[in-house]
């Protein structure tokens, strides 16, 4: 939650954040999960569209089957507004965020209703099925299930680069080749997907957002720091010039 704060506001965003779950975490892993009641989410995420000219919806943290569902519901009310689905299953640390029935609610009811998915390589993985052998195929199975854009992240996979690909309903649209910094972040995925979110509710177009957003994390990760005894904490305040703020 507070990735998402400082990266909205940060790009001149105004966040209204929805709890999902309270997690017992540090900079090292997250040790707990203990889900908001469903119908709790719904009236908090339901009271913030009813007030504020809400333009763009970030999807993180959702923990569970139930949770997945009363999400997909009240935003199938309100159809028009874009979505950036992160679909987190697993910390950084490794430890597990969510139950395995949310990955069908995910499939079933929320891609479909999401402009952009942001999955790393294991939730790729784990979404698309076993059928599909390759990060396009995988692409190409959650565009099949509604979505409009996939942006397949590479940053947890054991590549000496990082390699983010962007697919689109055509397929293939754009690769984008980042340096591997050292060391580990903590809620860098996070703070793309609520960059996205940003700039799309700004109007940039998907594919312009996808490279600012980029650039901005990359830069927010060049400027981290290490407050706690476990991963590095990025920078999200700072930004580069040529990253649309307004």
């Amino acid at each position: 939650m507070a990735a998402d704060i400082q990266a909205v506001s940060a790009l001149g965003g105004h966040p209204a954040p929805v709890l999902t779950s309270l997690t017992v975490q540090d900079t090292s892993n997250a040790y707990r999960v203990s889900p908001v009641d469903p119908e709790l989410v719904t009236e908090q995420a339901a009271t913030v569209l009813a007030d504020l000219p809400v333009r763009a919806v970030k999807i993180g943290l959702l923990a569970t089957a139930e949770i997945g569902t009363a999400v997909a519901s009240l935003l199938a009310e309100h159809g028009n507004l874009p979505v950036v689905l992160d679909p987190v299953l697993v910390a950084a640390g490794g430890a597990d965020l969510a139950e395995r029935a949310l990955e069908k609610v995910i499939v079933e009811q929320l891609v479909p209703l999401a402009t952009l998915v942001t999955p790393n390589a294991l939730e790729l993985t784990r979404l698309a099925g076993s059928q599909a052998e390759d990060r396009e195929s995988r692409a190409r199975a959650l565009l099949s299930s509604g979505c409009d854009w996939v942006l397949a992240k590479g940053a947890d996979e054991d590549t000496v680069g990082v390699e983010n690909v962007l697919f689109g309903r055509s397929g293939f649209v754009e690769s984008f080749r980042w340096t591997r910094l050292p060391g580990q972040y903590h809620g860098s995925g996070c703070t793309l997907a609520a960059a996205l979110a940003t700039m799309i509710a700004k109007s940039v177009p998907v594919p312009r957002a996808v490279a600012d957003a980029q650039r901005y994390t990359d830069f927010a990760l060049r400027h981290a720091f290490r407050p706690g005894r476990g991963q590095h904490i990025p920078g999200r305040m700072a930004q580069p010039s040529d990253v649309r703020r307004s």
